[in-house]
């Protein structure tokens, strides 16, 4: 499938689908390109984190991956526009208006703009991404999951009582603090997946999992019917990437949404979640941290290489490894 020459891989018509969440999914596709260059990239995004706001609609995961495949991206918060300015958010909480937890930039304003505009003109959420990607040129082909309407709510029990709340509350006002007792994507049964996304799994070479949130990235997109008996029927390699490093979360908070799945929060938990290909799971191979290289599930080939992305380098690095990982198990 691929060979290897100084820190590169050969990938010519090699056709890689990626399930992906935000930060850490989007910060691995950036090195997946740096070491494929000549690979034919299809990400299936995640948009159960899309909310509506302030009348505008808002993809937090679609946007991260175009942003920083498209050198956009606030590099050091790992999401939002570079050079951002937040004059409409200052406005907005003089005159009180609520939500104050969630702040849009200016810029990144104007691309919620033009997709509720495309959205409210009966365009499909599949269509308006392309479109908005015409503009960034991420050099992937980026497909939302479904062009149906999916929300992930949270179930809490807090002073106000036991209810659900936004995922993007949970996660940002709450900080995950609260205890998940449940966390639904909201009409995910019922959705469909997008144009394009079932032909790219069964078309594909190699599938691979980034090292996003196993429950409210990778997990939502399983739960789009279809999607996961795509993967299954698979032939190609499907290699995930821990996104637990010796029992901590790489970024972020998924320990807490590991937490309400009962699903424990260390490389084995993730993989035994996601199970071996052998079993009934979906795993073919799972690259873990060096610390966790004692990670072991019957039936799924296990790789260790260090997992955090500090730069684009360590970034190629683990996307290199993975490719290894896939090109062993072809």
């Amino acid at each position: 499938m691929t060979t290897t020459t100084a820190g590169a891989t050969t990938t010519a018509g090699v056709k890689i689908v990626a399930l992906a969440g935000g930060i850490g999914g989007a910060r691995f596709l950036r090195g997946l390109q740096a070491v494929a260059p000549q690979a034919e990239i299809t990400v299936i995004g995640n948009t159960g984190d899309d909310i509506e706001l302030f009348g505008l609609q808002i993809s937090p995961d679609l946007d991260t991956v175009m942003y920083t495949l498209g050198n956009g991206i606030h590099e050091e918060q790992g999401w939002g526009r570079r050079d951002e300015t937040f004059v409409v958010k200052e406005e907005l909480a003089s005159y009180g208006v609520q939500p104050q937890w969630f702040g849009l930039g200016d810029r990144d304003i104007a691309t919620h703009i033009v997709r509720t505009q495309m959205r409210n003109a009966g365009y499909p959420l599949s269509q308006v991404t392309a479109a908005l990607c015409a503009r960034w040129n991420p050099g992937v082909n980026l497909l939302p999951m479904t062009d149906d309407r999916v929300e992930t709510h949270v179930e809490i029990e807090d002073e106000g009582g036991r209810r659900f709340i936004h995922f993007q509350e949970w996660w940002i006002k709450f900080r995950a603090s609260t205890p998940a007792l449940r966390i639904v994507p909201i009409n995910a049964e019922s959705a469909k997946p997008a144009p394009g996304v079932i032909d790219a799994i069964k078309n594909a070479d190699v599938i691979l999992f980034p090292p996003s949130n196993p429950v409210v990235s990778i997990g939502t997109i399983l739960a789009i019917p279809g999607i996961k008996r795509a993967l299954l029927a698979s032939q190609a390699p499907l290699v995930g990437v821990s996104p637990i490093v010796g029992g901590s979360p790489v970024r972020g908070m998924a320990d807490a949404c590991l937490a309400s799945i009962d699903v424990q929060s260390s490389a084995w938990g993730v993989a035994q979640h996601y199970g071996a290909r052998p079993h009934g799971g979906l795993l073919h191979g799972w690259l873990v941290d060096d610390i966790d290289k004692d990670c072991a599930l019957d039936g799924l080939r296990v790789l260790a290489r260090p997992l955090i992305m500090r730069d684009l380098e360590s970034s190629k690095d683990i996307a290199a490894a993975a490719l290894e990982l896939a090109r062993s198990l072809s």
